[in-house]
């Protein structure tokens, strides 16, 4: 479970972004930082500044995974053939809690990391609870028979500010999801624009 769970809309105003597209965000009401110094912070960024920021903002959606977690993420992505961006953003769509998400079983992505660690979901069958398992092509997820009245469950099916992406087949009858092929960042459905080549400049600087 993410340590900053109980602090995820602060993720929000630190980018001055509703990065997740909420209907409750701060952002809705003040786009600017968090603290008593937050609307005095926007002087132009430098291209360092740019670059992290970048990077922090795509951390920070998947459910602000550590800078560990990241980078060694960004390493793969880094050694497969094609554009590191690219790979960035498929590596992490194939992340489990990721895929939870999208196919809304669960309202957000710190939901859906607690919900597959405490047990929810399956994988062709089989019980995984490692959110950050990462599921191949042709996988099938489940959320558990006895896991699918739950509330948060509910809740999430009936999201209207949410759309199940086309590289995902989902059946919210049976609580089922395949995962059809890995996206592109074009098949991504962000709220926000992210930048994953900004964060490849920011790695290859740093």
């Amino acid at each position: 479970m993410s340590k900053r769970t109980s602090a995820k809309y602060k993720i929000d105003r630190r980018m001055g972004e509703n990065i997740w597209g909420r209907a409750k965000s701060p952002v809705n009401r003040r786009e600017y930082g968090p603290g008593q110094h937050g609307q005095r912070r926007k002087g132009k960024m430098s291209d360092f500044g740019t670059q992290l920021r970048a990077k922090q903002k795509l951390k920070g959606y998947y459910g602000d995974l550590t800078e560990k977690q990241f980078r060694r993420i960004y390493a793969e992505a880094e050694r497969v053939k094609g554009d590191t961006g690219e790979n960035l953003v498929g590596l992490l769509e194939r992340r489990l809690d990721a895929v939870v998400y999208r196919a809304k079983f669960v309202p957000t992505i710190f939901a859906a990391r607690q919900f597959v660690n405490h047990g929810h979901v399956e994988v062709n069958g089989q019980k995984v609870n490692i959110a950050s398992y990462r599921v191949k092509e042709g996988d099938v997820i489940s959320v558990r028979e006895r896991s699918r009245q739950l509330a948060l469950v509910l809740e999430a099916v009936q999201l209207p500010e949410r759309d199940v992406p086309d590289y995902l087949e989902v059946d919210h009858n049976k609580m089922t999801a395949s995962f059809v092929r890995t996206p592109a960042l074009g098949d991504v459905p962000y709220a926000v624009q992210m930048e994953p080549n900004l964060v490849v400049e920011y790695y290859a600087k740093n």
